[in-house]
């Protein structure tokens, strides 16, 4: 009876392997919040498979994780990407620069600068300006260049304007209190001022970089795969 008792108390205390989703409104625009521990969740970056061709969808990553004896529990597309879904900027993969840093100084919201590196090295997680990035000389495991950064140090963008009327669907991640990660997709169009303040006085994350527009995605079991076009880089948590 003791043995039983002890089952069903470490069966109710087991983690549950699941990536929960918040739907949060503030300031009239709604948002989903995916909120992830480093040191808990196997957070991962994946762009290209065995034979060098880039996964591109969700589904198609999701069908080589099954085939791995893996279940994919969270994804959402990475940063800015150029033709032929490849990354834009910095893509660090298990270690490995598959794309080296980009230095571009105009062309688009990447170049906004300053623009950002999001990096994932075991249990710690940062979003760092691309230039200090490069001069900490930091080698993570996983790592993703986009821009513009939204809150550096929790100060805005300096480019960024409240009542702009330039209003998308936008993604980002920011490494908020304790290093959580949180990934933000807003469900309303938004502009850059106000989707930065929700990082920061709403999540309370000091830095955040964002990562791209309309063509954003997240993923979770329970939301299934929204995704409309094709991706580069994908951020994925998954579970045996």
């Amino acid at each position: 009876m003791r043995r039983l008792a002890a089952l069903i108390l470490l069966t109710a205390c087991a983690p549950t392997q699941a990536v929960r989703d918040d739907a949060l409104t503030y300031r009239n625009a709604a948002y989903t919040v995916v909120t992830l521990n480093p040191a808990q969740e196997q957070l991962r970056l994946y762009w290209q498979d065995a034979q060098g061709q880039p996964y591109g969808t969700v589904a198609a990553l999701k069908a080589e994780l099954t085939r791995r004896g893996e279940r994919l529990l969270f994804a959402t597309n990475s940063g800015i990407y150029a033709p032929g879904f490849r990354p834009l900027g910095l893509h660090v993969e298990a270690g490995r620069t598959l794309v080296p840093l980009n230095r571009a100084r105009s062309g688009g919201n990447f170049a906004l600068l300053p623009n950002g590196v999001f990096w994932l090295d075991g249990a710690q997680a940062g979003v760092m300006e691309s230039r200090a990035f490069e001069r900490s000389g930091r080698r993570p495991r996983y790592a993703t260049q986009s821009g513009p950064l939204l809150v550096q140090h929790g100060r805005l963008h300096p480019e960024f304007r409240a009542g702009s009327q330039s209003l998308k669907l936008r993604s980002g991640v920011g490494v908020c209190a304790g290093g959580t990660v949180k990934f933000v997709l807003s469900e309303a169009p938004v502009n850059f001022h106000d989707f930065a303040v929700f990082f920061r006085d709403r999540l309370g994350c000091p830095d955040a970089l964002y990562l791209d527009g309309s063509i954003s995605t997240i993923y979770t079991p329970e939301r299934g795969d929204r995704q409309l076009v094709g991706y580069a880089g994908i951020w994925a948590v998954t579970a045996r």
